[in-house]
């Protein structure tokens, strides 16, 4: 569907019309079947148009950024709630996870680390609970 504002040469009213296509358009002018509704005139013809936008590139971008703000903000309470209230292991997370998990070491608080992404599978077929949170570096960007 396509919509074309059209206007009588007869009487210079203006009207907007829905056309199942552009040739569909041109189809009807071409056998006369397009007339002024308040004049009953077949000189109509095509105005120009333009697509109503609703909203533009910078506003979309601007958009963006403050989502993306949002979401690192978010990240980084996440980030400090974790610091705070867990024990940074390093890169021993998964080796001190096992520990916990099967009761060779007691922990008085969680832990937090870096594992690869075998080292969590592997954790997760072991039927240990991990979670993969994304590390933001506290920079000003």
């Amino acid at each position: 569907m396509i919509k074309y504002k059209l206007k009588c040469k007869n009487c210079t009213l203006s009207f907007d019309s829905w056309f199942a296509s552009s040739q569909e358009y041109e189809k009807l002018k071409k056998k006369n079947y397009l007339s002024c509704h308040k004049c009953g005139s077949i000189k109509v013809e095509k105005t120009l148009m333009a697509p109503k936008l609703l909203k533009s590139w910078k506003e979309d971008i601007s958009v963006k950024k403050r989502k993306y703000k949002k979401i690192n903000e978010k990240i980084k309470e996440y980030k400090n709630f974790i610091k705070k209230n867990f024990e940074y292991v390093g890169e021993n997370f998964a080796y001190e996870a096992r520990s916990i998990h099967y009761k060779n070491k007691k922990k008085d608080k969680g832990i937090y680390g870096t594992a690869t992404s075998e080292e969590i599978k592997d954790l997760r077929d072991e039927g240990i609970n991990t979670e993969i949170i994304p590390w933001i570096e506290d920079k000003n960007n």
